[in-house]
């Protein structure tokens, strides 16, 4: 995914009340940018970071500018998790994800029951998967991890990923990791030890547990190599 136009260049002054950030730009101007991402941005959202802003020109939008990614050390950290499934989707089309070829028709936004919806529903060869997409943003010593906070509402997408693998379905937690500096992938259970285990037992109902990582950059952001998945052992 090539980005329309150059992103802006700004240091984050802060993150608060969830949604907003505070930037300053390298002109010097300081505004307030929306900031796409539910989760806590644990290890990539220290004040005084260089972070990369889009800009919509729609004129109904309140704040026009996105936080689109942090640079964390040497590396651009994806956080605008608004473009992960379409990230993830992308590369599917592509051919880029081993475990999906042949394929010929992707469904986004696919309820499986009255109470849930997953990410997408892909059609390839024979078979047919329903997959639901994280974004990764935290690492911690070359380990990509999630979540970064407490998540009941991931814990539930594993559940009914579970369900449908034991009522016959394929089923796949899709872990995308948007930065260079980590070389596998583990659940956070020392965040939400809950997630980590349910992540294990779904992995044992037969979900297939992927983690893909993407090369992030001003000007891109593609998906580009699998990392292998560490689960928690004891909590199988």
């Amino acid at each position: 995914m090539k980005f329309d136009t150059p992103l802006l260049r700004g240091t984050l002054v802060k993150r608060y009340k969830r949604f907003l950030a505070d930037v300053t730009l390298d002109s010097g101007e300081t505004i307030t940018v929306h900031c796409p991402n539910t989760g806590t941005m644990l290890s990539c959202s220290a004040p005084g970071s260089m972070v990369g802003l889009s800009v919509s020109y729609n004129p109904k939008r309140k704040y026009p500018h996105t936080l689109e990614m942090v640079r964390v050390g040497n590396n651009w950290v994806g956080v605008n998790t608004a473009r992960t499934n379409k990230l993830v989707a992308e590369a599917v089309e592509q051919g880029r994800i081993d475990e999906f070829q042949d394929v010929h028709r992707i469904k986004s936004e696919v309820k499986t029951s009255s109470h849930t919806r997953l990410d997408l529903q892909i059609f390839h060869g024979e078979s047919t998967t329903y997959v639901e997409i994280k974004n990764c943003s935290l690492a911690q010593n070359h380990c990509a991890m999630f979540p970064d906070a407490v998540t009941a509402r991931g814990t539930k997408h594993l559940q009914e990923l579970a369900r449908l693998c034991r009522e016959g379905s394929r089923a796949c937690i899709f872990f995308l990791v948007q930065r260079a500096d980590a070389d596998r992938f583990a659940p956070a259970s020392h965040i939400d030890p809950v997630y980590s285990m349910e992540l294990s037992a779904a992995s044992a109902a037969g979900v297939m547990v992927l983690a893909y990582q993407a090369r992030v950059s001003p000007e891109a952001i593609n998906i580009y190599r699998q990392l292998p998945v560490e689960l928690d052992q004891a909590a199988r």
